[in-house]
């Protein structure tokens, strides 16, 4: 019964001690021991086991049991000592409770005399610094009042030596003394209720308005509005009444620049008047010429008299551009039915060549629109003309070098651009028009060319190259876009697409489909001793090599323009108006290219295949219920075999640089091919289990060669695309499966059919 209350007891004071991991782990940080007992863990037979490892070790139990109970009577001594110390911890705690609230209550009163002396010594600091603070402003108004009496006096003296001065025209003193009167007023503002001081702002602004009308008055009587202009040098007094009139209202500067440039230009409008002979653009070259000796005269004369930010050369030369403008619209407008295209585009590069002279001599500061810059040119295919940089950027000869160094920045457009020439964009449909005649010409030409050279020739190098008069076509068209570009970005440049739209697919039509071969009818069938015969096996062939190289070049023509006419269709969208972007698209006639892409390829897949109908044809016809041992390939393999060999390889050297599209030949070819040659085999009829076999061995034959179709009869071999492999494998796979089928007994063979298979026409290419 001991025992067991023991062992009761033992369990509730271990269940009683289990502490959780964290506590566990904290004690041990706080009273870190590595004696057994102090383990979490603890286990008493281990412990035992490892004090008595051996029978001899039990001699010594009783040193160890006496070392154990040594240790528990420590330890009990230790928990009695703590446990007694505990009485008296309550009555400690309250003491010093007791204790730290009279402290708070010290500290408390200490903090309210400090917060007391902070006051009064607040209020001992404003008493002091009362006084200073009444000088301070005392001083601050002393200064402000005497400011205002020197500015008072220098506005006094000032308005009486402004009248004076002006009434003696002494306008070098005036401009600087009237700059510092304005500057003097301003500070009166706030004390404009002072009769004193309102009235003399009255008599500053009348002292301006008399200066204006007197400098005017000047102006008009050294350079009247009727008549010449007044001869020698500039006056003096006229250079300081410029200076005036920059302190003056803007509107009399103004009134001056206007009146002298109008009397300066008046012989112009007198010489060039719409009736003049003079007048007319063959003649246009007079006009420029005229202002370029008057803004020389100009510069001689009275280049010192106007202030040089007024930039009275560039003004001159501006209004010059704005009545010549209007006066060239008249005039084409009277004389509309008398341009012709050699005469407009004469005077267009005239005028262009004045407005470049224009921009290298002045900034344009005077003109209140400029136009803004452009995007940069956007690096395009090397054998594109689009890709020739134009004036003032660079040529690249390398497409990824171009892509990887960055390109020098485009010289800023030209301010004056249009300032004359905007007047020839009514009468540019001269031009267009002009444009349409020559590309029908130039379509004309390629044709009589194409006809008169004959397609290109197999081994001369010309196979599968682009025709040149796709390139011839591109550069003419770069060289309009270029030049109406100059002339106008707006309505003009949507007429001149429209023009290269319809070019674009008369050169689709008439050039490259035009002269595509046409397929003829089928050879006639062949039977199996002609199959022996290589030469007659060849004839099947429909196209000669000289139409496959023709119809491998239009191929490579059509698709260098598809990419020609997306680059032309970017940069026709960077030359015109932002507003009418929308309205360039050349998607319809991509189109077009992509056509004649697909015909061509569809022709060379047609070609090959009907090569290999004669083929298929005697294999369908073949006795295949009496042959009788299966040996080499049949001849009927032999001869489609000699077909692949005889035109994959010419149209793949022809193709060499349009090599996703000899990939999209073979794909088509291999996808009409096989469904083909898998309804030729339900034809089959009737058939042997050795005829069987010997289909599989040709089945296998023409799998291998159509995996290697892409590289056959080449030097260097490459891996062909994984696209193609996967469908003659899936589709080669399905025809030797029903032959195996066949062999396995699976689909039992009845005389002339394969009951359990679809009919041929299930099978038949979709």
């Amino acid at each position: 019964m001991v025992e067991e209350e023991e062992f009761e007891f033992a369990e509730d004071l271990e269940a009683i001690l289990h502490l959780t991991p964290e506590v566990q782990l904290a004690i041990e940080q706080v009273f870190p021991s590595q004696d057994p007992l102090d383990r979490a863990d603890f286990n008493a037979v281990e412990y035992i086991n490892t004090l008595f490892p051996t029978e001899q070790s039990l001699a010594n139990i009783d040193d160890v049991v006496n070392k154990i109970r040594l240790k528990i009577r420590r330890l009990d001594d230790n928990i009695r000592t703590v446990v007694r110390g505990q009485t008296n911890v309550g009555q400690d705690g309250r003491q010093a409770l007791e204790e730290a609230q009279i402290a708070i209550q010290q500290l408390f009163g200490k903090i309210k005399d400090i917060k007391d002396k902070a006051e009064k010594s607040e209020q001992m600091v404003k008493e002091i610094t009362r006084d200073i603070k009444q000088l301070d402003h005392a001083k601050r108004h002393l200064t402000t009042s005497i400011t205002t009496l020197n500015h008072l006096h220098m506005l006094a003296g000032g308005v009486d030596s402004l009248e004076a001065m002006t009434r003696k025209r002494q306008y070098g003193e005036v401009a600087n003394l009237l700059q510092g009167v304005v500057n003097v007023l301003e500070h009166f503002h706030k004390y404009m209720g002072i009769p004193q001081i309102r009235q003399l702002s009255e008599r500053v602004k009348a002292a301006q308005s008399e200066l204006g009308t007197q400098i005017l008055a000047d102006f008009e009587e050294a350079f009247p509005s009727q008549g010449t202009k007044r001869p020698g040098g500039p006056s003096n007094v006229l250079r300081d009444a410029c200076l005036v009139a920059n302190v003056l209202d803007p509107r009399i500067k103004q009134e001056i620049i206007k009146k002298f440039i109008r009397q300066h230009l008046s012989e112009y409008l007198v010489l060039f008047q719409e009736n003049q002979d003079v007048a007319w653009l063959d003649k246009i070259d007079r006009r420029y010429a005229w202002i370029k000796r008057q803004l020389l005269d100009y510069e001689e004369k009275y280049g010192r008299m106007f202030p040089e930010e007024w930039c009275m050369t560039e003004r001159i030369a501006v209004e010059f551009c704005h009545i010549t403008r209007v006066e060239l619209a008249k005039v084409m407008r009277t004389r509309a039915k008398e341009i012709e295209v050699k005469l407009l585009l004469f005077a267009i590069q005239r005028t262009t060549n004045f407005e470049g002279l224009l921009a290298k001599r002045f900034t344009g500061c005077t003109l209140t629109d400029t136009p803004g810059q452009k995007r940069p040119e956007s690096p395009l295919d090397p054998t594109n003309p689009f890709l020739e940089d134009e004036p003032g950027e660079d040529v690249g000869t390398d497409k990824d070098e171009d892509l990887a160094k960055p390109r020098k920045p485009k010289a800023p457009d030209n301010p004056f651009h249009g300032i004359v020439s905007k007047c020839f964009e009514p009468h540019l449909y001269v031009y267009i028009e002009s444009q349409d005649k020559n590309l029908g010409e130039l379509i004309d030409r390629f044709v009589a060319d194409f006809r008169a050279q004959g397609p290109p020739k197999a081994g001369t190098g010309e196979g599968g190259a682009v025709l040149p008069s796709c390139a011839d076509l591109f550069v003419y068209y770069k060289k309009c876009m270029v030049q109406c570009s100059q002339l106008s970005t707006g309505e003009p440049m949507i007429a001149l697409t429209t023009i290269f739209q319809k070019f674009l697919r008369e050169y689709a039509w008439k050039i490259l489909s035009g002269n595509l071969p046409k397929s003829s009818s089928n050879s006639g069938g062949l039977t199996i001793s002609s199959l022996l015969k290589e030469k007659e096996g060849s004839e099947a062939a429909k196209f000669t090599v000289d139409e496959l190289c023709l119809i491998c070049s239009i191929l490579s023509t059509a698709e260098y323009c598809l990419a020609t006419t997306q680059q032309l269709e970017e940069k026709l969208k960077e030359k015109v108006d932002k507003v009418l972007v929308e309205r360039i698209n050349l998607t319809g006639e991509m189109d077009t290219f992509s056509t004649v892409i697909s015909n061509s390829i569809q022709l060379l897949v047609q070609d090959l295949d009907a090569a290999c109908d004669p083929a298929l044809t005697a294999m369908s016809k073949m006795p295949w219920q009496s042959v009788e041992h299966v040996g080499d390939q049949s001849p009927y393999v032999t001869s489609i075999i000699m077909h692949i060999k005889q035109n994959v390889p010419i149209i793949r050297d022809n193709l060499a640089s349009t090599r996703k599209y000899f990939t999209q030949f073979c794909i088509k070819f291999t996808n009409s091919f096989i469904p083909k040659f898998i309804n030729h085999l339900f034809r089959c009829k009737p058939i042997s289990m050795v005829g069987a076999e010997q289909l599989l061995l040709d089945t296998h034959s023409l799998k291998t060669v159509l995996l290697d179709l892409p590289s056959i009869g080449s030097q260097v071999l490459r891996k062909a695309p994984a696209s193609y492999t996967k469908i003659v494998v899936k589709g080669m796979t399905r025809a030797e499966m029903i032959l195996k089928r066949l062999l396995a007994g699976i689909m039992p063979v009845r005389r002339g059919c394969f009951p359990h298979y679809p009919s041929p026409a299930h099978h038949s290419p979709a």
